[in-house]
């Protein structure tokens, strides 16, 4: 049996849930929070990251790790096609999405979701960044109607989970959402995606976690 560690407002936890959903991998949920300095936290995440898992192996941390181990352990319900060029496109879109995007964006975070404040610098050098990477990013996202194409793939969980967070923050810093701005028009996709039971629950689960921390 697998268990997940982390909490459900993390958007690379709900990447790894989504997966696990996708799959029909059983699994439980442990709920931690990022950067804990407990031991056993530490044995299976050094970093005390989230999302990390543990199986029958041991424990395994980092979520582009952690997708890659699920799908070679359980090949059933894959999320990867067997081509293996094909699977490295998805590797790719995953890849950019995660480092390109989402990391570049996570600068403004702070700001946007946690009442802090990023320096003019800093907003101005990822302004920059995150136009320059979208505009690669529409190179070799399809939208037709996943992300990689017409299969959903491990590319559309990292998808649904990061898309949003980049749209919201750079309208919260910068009063508009550049990945629309830039032609990058992923609501009707998100709403695609969104239809799968598997985001309804992490979705339904984000929600809850937010409640219960307002309360």
């Amino acid at each position: 049996m697998i268990t997940l560690y982390g909490f459900a407002v993390s958007n690379y936890f709900n990447i790894v849930k989504q997966v696990l959903l996708e799959k029909q991998i059983a699994f439980n949920e442990e709920r931690v929070m990022p950067r804990s300095t407990d031991e056993a936290v530490l044995s299976l995440s050094p970093l005390g990251k989230i999302p990390f898992i543990r199986t029958p192996h041991g424990g395994l941390c980092e979520s582009a790790v952690i997708l890659d181990y699920l799908e070679a352990q359980y090949p059933e319900n894959p999320l990867l096609p067997v081509d293996p060029f094909a699977a490295a496109k998805v590797r790719e879109l995953c890849t950019f999405i995660n480092l390109h995007l989402e990391l570049v964006a996570r600068e403004l975070y702070a700001q946007a979701f946690f009442g802090g404040s990023v320096p003019q610098a800093t907003k101005e050098s990822v302004l920059k960044l995150l136009m320059r990477n979208i505009e690669a990013f529409k190179r070799i996202a399809r939208f037709a109607p996943y992300v990689g194409g017409d299969a959903f793939t491990l590319a559309d969980c990292v998808a649904f989970s990061n898309l949003p967070l980049i749209g919201m923050a750079t309208r919260a810093v910068y009063g508009e959402d550049l990945l629309l701005t830039a032609g990058v028009d992923y609501k009707p996709y998100l709403k695609l995606v969104g239809e799968r039971p598997s985001a309804q629950k992490v979705v339904e689960d984000r929600k809850a976690e937010i409640a219960r921390a307002k309360a």
